[in-house]
């Protein structure tokens, strides 16, 4: 078989060529087989496929065909002829296309052995197809030659612009960098055959950026082309890459790209004060650290070159002042290095300078990259608060300390020339519990409340010392309180304790380890001692054993437990601290008896159902007696009680109805409660205290404090503790009301509206006195109004 092929455009003599020299290549061609075209005869069929196998001379002539991408016209596009040597043109042979796109793509006349295209073809998808072709005897479909292999290898064409695929491009360049400094490579991509013309041979070239960058025309490499460009003249560049095919030529495919060039920043400028002298205030009470001032330095660089570091490198307050850089903002912030006294100096004058940290040797020409301004600071007076000597406070006090007890002196002066008297007093915000008071005079912190070391073990209060003359003027001072432990808590054990035991456990079987704990910490460390309880000393069921590690075994003494004789056992054990004083405290085991197998395994723990005898027995009888009688008992009390509450409140033998304010249910104060005093008491309060009336609706648990007051601790010197423990004793009792508050009624305020309803000024008034303004004060007053106003009928009030 012999092959030809015939191209369908301009470039057929070109593929003619390489068609003859794939021929040479592969040695397809072949020696045309002698004798006429005829059939094969079973004989030669049979032995065909063993033909097959041995190397023989075909009646093929092959070769590879060549056809052309993109081929828009309406016929199908010629691909190629088979052809075989024993065709002899009369249509005994059928010939037969199969393999990659046979039928889809590629269609074959069977007859005459012409191959065309029914599709369009794209070398970029797809370069080269494999098929098969085989000639048939068309009578009796047998084949005339071997199935033989060919190859259609798709031509390119330039269809296909060049791209760049990782455009638009981001790349920076120092400034002032050289000439021919690279800047980053570009790549453009052609889909094109790079092996067949130049439709892939891309060549570079720059539209925008010029004169200050260039692209090497073949790598794509961009490079700087003008030298010192200043980034703060201008930072950001737009360069503009073009990637053209064919080398170039007239007629090559283009593409594009945008590559965003900055100009990174180098250390190129010095940094320069925009003022030479700053003018600064402080007040003298500038607490340290506090901020003076600010002074700034310009640099035109940015980032790590644009850091800044100020120093004070002259001037009187080198000892006072401090200066430090603000990282975010880089200027230089002035502060208070020791405390200041207008009294000792009034103004201070400081030389700052400012320096970049990081230089670059190839700009050193540029500098000094350093500037100084002078700094002139003025010291205010002001009136300062009291302070403190010392300024902080730590007291140690045992937990068992006596109310009232002074723990440590407070002591603070005032600073300025005038020295005003001090008074002292705790920021209720740091002791919200009041376990603490100090003496506004002396300054002794004292304790108002006990103080647990369990409950509260620290206590950081604030006490403020404020000056006579200028409440304003407030200073304070922290103290720490450590409350140190006492032995005032008893271990007990650390959880509830339930055991059992089997009804088959041995004598000296382990029962139960128990553990205790005790809240104190003690500094030699808790050791607890364990031991039965006096009453179970000599218990016949278990015994304990001390571990010495802070636990306890509980064993079986005996043997031989039984459920119906006693199912549940209480074990009370003694706990013992180290402490001194020691303490204990009875914790109690319970232990059940329980039914258990051979393994220890628990089984029923519940005794044995017993039938119990219909009639109730003599001790049920004598509870239910002994519930009858408490309610009756409880019944009589609370009748005794509504009783009482009938009473009058006041036992007098003389009621004295002159003396009495009449009650109304709108008004409020002191007025309203009539029965909360005696009358009798603003006449003569000497006498007064000689008569004392109880009231019968409320009793109070804490009396008067003058009640409770001994004659020889009047005179004490310490009257101050007995009056904290009192108040502490009163603040505890939440149902006492206060009677041993002090009640005047001489007067009574300004801004009522209604003025003074006293009657102990109504003898210098006119007795005919008109009460009918009442009227005009509202529904408060509307009782009052009806009583002393204005009336129509003419008898008397009484």
């Amino acid at each position: 078989m012999w092959t030809s092929g015939r191209m369908s455009n301009a470039k057929n003599l070109l593929g003619l060529g390489i068609s003859l020299y794939f021929w040479g290549l592969m040695d397809l061609t072949t020696t045309v087989l002698s004798g006429s075209a005829r059939p094969l005869t079973e004989g030669q069929e049979d032995n065909l496929s063993d033909k097959l196998h041995q190397r023989m001379k075909r009646s093929w002539v092959w070769n590879q065909f060549f056809v052309l991408e993109e081929y828009t016209g309406t016929d199908p596009l010629y691909v190629g002829k088979l052809h075989s040597d024993m065709d002899r043109g009369d249509g005994s042979i059928k010939y037969i296309l199969s393999g990659e796109g046979a039928g889809i793509v590629f269609t074959i006349d069977d007859t005459t052995g012409d191959i065309h295209a029914i599709q369009r073809l794209d070398r970029e998808e797809r370069s080269q197809y494999t098929l098969r072709a085989q000639a048939l005897d068309r009578r009796t479909g047998r084949p005339m030659e071997p199935e033989s292999e060919f190859i259609i290898k798709i031509q390119d064409i330039n269809d296909n612009e060049p791209k760049f695929l990782d455009g638009p491009y981001v790349a920076s360049v120092p400034e002032m960098s050289p000439v021919g400094t690279s800047v980053i490579q570009v790549t453009a991509t052609d889909a094109d055959d790079p092996t067949y013309g130049n439709s892939a041979r891309v060549v570079y070239s720059i539209l925008q950026g010029q004169p200050y960058f260039s692209v090497d025309s073949r790598t794509g490499l961009i490079r700087t082309a003008l030298m010192n460009m200043d980034r703060e003249a201008k930072e950001y560049y737009e360069v503009i890459i073009q990637a053209k095919d064919m080398g170039g030529q007239l007629g090559g495919l283009a593409g594009t790209t945008t590559v965003n060039i900055t100009l990174s920043d180098v250390n190129d400028n010095p940094p320069r004060f925009p003022q030479k002298h700053y003018q600064m205030s402080v007040l003298e009470s500038a607490p340290i650290s506090s901020t003076v001032g600010r002074v700034v330095a310009k640099d035109l660089d940015e980032g790590i070159n644009a850091e800044m570091k100020y120093s004070l490198v002259d001037g009187d307050g080198l000892d006072v002042f401090d200066i430090n850089t603000d990282p975010n903002y880089q200027v230089g912030i002035i502060t208070v290095r020791k405390p200041l006294s207008f009294e000792s100096k009034k103004s201070y004058t400081l030389k700052v300078e400012g320096a970049n940290p990081h230089l670059e040797m190839r700009f050193l020409n540029l500098g000094p990259f350093r500037d100084t301004t002078t700094v002139h600071i003025s010291v205010e007076d002001v009136d300062e608060p009291p302070v403190f000597e010392p300024s902080f406070y730590f007291v140690e006090v045992p937990e068992d300390v006596e109310i009232g007890t002074t723990i440590q002196i407070i002591s603070a002066k005032d600073p300025d020339v005038t020295n005003n008297s001090i008074r002292y007093s705790i920021d209720r915000s740091s002791d919200p519990g009041r376990f603490f008071y100090v003496d506004i005079t002396s300054g002794a912190l004292m304790t108002a409340r006990p103080l647990d070391r369990e409950d509260v073990s620290w206590h950081n209060i604030t006490v403020l010392a404020v000056e006579l003359n200028n409440p304003s003027q407030v200073g304070s001072v922290s103290v720490t309180v450590k409350v140190l432990d006492v032995n005032d808590n008893a271990p007990e054990f650390a959880r509830f304790y339930e055991a059992f035991v089997c009804e088959n456990a041995k004598a000296g079987q382990l029962v139960q380890t128990v553990s205790a704990i005790d809240r104190d910490d003690p500094q030699e460390g808790q050791h607890f001692y364990y031991s039965l309880a006096p009453e179970a000393a000599n218990n016949p069921n278990f015994t304990l054993r001390d571990n010495q590690d802070n636990t306890a075994w509980i064993l079986t003494r005996r043997s031989g437990f039984r459920q119906h004789e006693q199912n549940t056992f209480y074990l009370p054990i003694l706990i013992s601290d180290n402490g001194r004083p020691v303490l204990s405290s009875t914790g109690t085991l319970t232990v059940h008896v329980c039914s258990c197998d051979d393994d220890g395994m628990v089984m029923s723990c519940n005794a044995e159902a017993y039938v119990l005898p219909v009639s109730l027995s003599r001790g049920a009888l004598i509870a239910i007696l002994a519930c009858i009688f408490v309610l009756l008992v409880l019944v009589l009390l609370i009748l005794s009680m509504r009783r009482q509450r009938k009473q009058p409140y006041i036992m007098d033998e003389e009621e004295n109805i002159h003396e009495n304010i009449v009650r109304y249910d709108d008004e409020g104060g002191g007025e309203e409660d009539t029965e909360a005093f005696d009358i009798a008491a603003m006449w003569n309060p000497r006498e007064a205290q000689l008569v004392v009336k109880n009231r019968q609706d409320m009793l109070p648990e804490i009396e008067s404090l003058s009640r409770y007051v001994p004659q020889a601790c009047v005179m004490d010197n310490n009257v101050h503790n007995y009056v904290l423990a009192k108040l502490y004793e009163a603040d505890m009792d939440l149902w006492a009301p206060p009677f041993d508050s002090l009640q005047t009624y001489m007067f009574e305020g300004n801004g009522s509206v209604a003025e003074s309803l006293s009657s102990l000024q109504s003898v210098t008034t006119d007795s005919d006195q008109s009460y009918d303004y009442l009227t005009d004060w509202g529904p408060r007053f509307k009782k009052l109004a009806e009583m002393y106003g204005a009336t129509d009928s003419s008898g008397a009030l009484w």
